[in-house]
């Protein structure tokens, strides 16, 4: 497998890629998918493991850098943009559809947490897409709304909406307007926020296990109220006849996303749960990621065929 620097345009903003090739031979182009990180992540975490592993199986696969993310150009830096992130996957599918090693009839989105319902967005408008796979789904919008398992507080959100109005009141005024911190000094406070999901989170961002100089350690303060008025689920009824493939760890507290999601799909769909699995794990660990990549190569082997 062979790995190479790319970049491509995504609505007039550069974004940076790592395409990865299978070095076995081909009788002609191959299927190709493409591979989006989670909130905060870069290309260069768990959604680089995924494009390698699945580039192994034989698919050419484009894991990239959202926009005001990583590598990628934008301002404001660490902006969580819902309409951009899904403007970047379509973005991405363009990219690899100029690519004489890419059969532009078989290419597939992957989409990791908050990646997996942009991904899901992304599909419902694209019919380029073939076919749509998704590791611990997981809505931004809804999160931050609700908290990870659904049940925060309403009044936490609405604290946040007055702190982005707050910013964007003091970035017209010529002042710096901040921005969101994403993550705690301690593993201590992680869980004191967030119960044993936010220790996840933290381990993995935080610690050496993970842990990445590029990916956003805060979020740009505006990024609240764009997500306020976005629902990516909107678009996962257009997504059928196409087939949607989730892959939730039975142990996810944020699984009623990946259910929701479900429920609304028109076309063929599963729901594939890893025994023992978090949210998180799924990210690196290899006894959880071995069988999902044996789940996500027989999906995409069925539905990536040759015409």
């Amino acid at each position: 497998m062979a790995r190479s620097t790319v970049s491509f345009d995504s609505a007039g903003i550069p974004l940076a890629g790592h395409l990865h090739t299978p070095d076995t031979p081909a009788s002609g182009p191959r299927p190709a998918l493409v591979v989006g990180h989670p909130g905060t992540g870069v290309k260069e975490q768990t959604s680089g493991t995924y494009a390698r592993r699945m580039a192994e199986r034989g698919f050419v696969t484009l894991a990239f850098d959202a926009a005001h993310q990583g590598e990628s150009g934008g301002l404001p830096r660490g902006l969580e943009d819902p309409a951009q992130r899904v403007e970047d996957f379509k973005a991405a599918v363009s990219y690899l559809t100029t690519r004489d090693d890419v059969d532009a009839e078989r290419i597939g989105l992957l989409g990791i947490c908050a990646s997996g319902s942009y991904s899901l967005a992304a599909t419902g408008g694209d019919h380029r897409v073939r076919a749509v796979a998704t590791v611990s789904t997981a809505e931004p919008a809804r999160q931050f709304r609700l908290g990870a398992d659904g049940t925060q507080d309403p009044a936490l959100f609405l604290s946040l909406l007055d702190a982005a109005a707050a910013a964007r009141s003091a970035a017209a005024r010529g002042e710096d307007p901040g921005a969101m911190a994403m993550f705690p000094e301690s593993a201590e406070q992680a869980r004191a926020l967030g119960g044993d999901h936010g220790v996840e989170g933290f381990e993995y961002y935080r610690t050496p296990r993970g842990r990445h100089k590029r990916s956003a350690k805060t979020l740009a303060w505006e990024s609240v109220d764009r997500m306020a008025l976005h629902d990516a689920f909107f678009s996962v009824p257009l997504i059928g006849p196409r087939p949607m493939l989730q892959i939730i760890g039975e142990r996810a507290v944020t699984a009623w996303m990946a259910i929701e999601a479900h429920q609304r799909a028109t076309g063929p769909k599963e729901i594939h749960w890893i025994k023992g699995a978090s949210h998180v794990d799924l990210y690196d660990k290899k006894e959880y990621i071995d069988p999902a990549i044996d789940k996500l190569t027989a999906f995409y082997a069925t539905h990536l065929t040759a015409a």
